[in-house]
């Protein structure tokens, strides 16, 4: 059962979790976005409630509002919202896993590819990379840093961010914030 805008909160229980395995996230994208975030894949939290960066613990949302791309802190349930500020969210793989090391380096590289098609018909941009690990297997790059990268991607500037999960332990929400405002600060210097 996936969650509708406008219905009150519910957590999924275990049943629920675990029938999420495989299930999708609808991308939030328009075309020219100032940034599209592309995260790694939906966890089995996001793909039973259907919205991205929903478990509670996640501090993608956070990063978002601490960094001033958004004026509060969004909800999951409110990603549509972020549309209205020029950003969009994506996954690098659709399905959802209950961690991103069961994706195989193959899968990555297959999402990489259908991203760059994403990537090549909406024009955002920025296109900002949520995952370390699954850049470099997915992109080829091992030696890949936090920040802008050397190669775009369609003609969008390609930026690596940490992993916002609460799982992310070598990065505090106030790393990530600081990461997200650079990545903030370049877009307006772009725009």
């Amino acid at each position: 059962m996936r969650q509708r805008a406008g219905e009150e909160l519910w957590r999924p229980n275990r049943e629920q979790l675990v029938a999420a395995r495989g299930r999708t996230v609808a991308d939030v994208v328009r075309p020219e976005l100032d940034v599209l975030f592309c995260g790694i894949n939906p966890g089995l939290y996001s793909g039973a409630v259907g919205h991205h960066f929903a478990r509670p613990g996640n501090r993608f949302w956070k990063a978002l509002h601490r960094s001033g791309f958004t004026a509060r802190v969004l909800s999951p349930f409110e990603e549509r919202a972020l549309l209205g500020y020029g950003l969009g969210v994506t996954n690098l793989v659709n399905r959802a896993t209950g961690a991103a090391d069961e994706l195989p380096p193959q899968e990555l590289r297959q999402g990489a590819a259908r991203l760059q098609r994403k990537v090549c018909r909406l024009r955002p941009k920025f296109v900002a990379f949520l995952g370390l690990g699954a850049f470099r297997s997915a992109f080829g790059r091992s030696d890949a840093a936090v920040g802008s990268q050397s190669e775009d991607l369609c003609g969008s500037t390609v930026w690596l961010l940490p992993n916002p999960s609460g799982l992310n332990a070598h990065y505090q929400l106030a790393d990530l914030a600081k990461l997200f405002s650079d990545l903030r600060r370049a877009v307006r210097r772009a725009s």
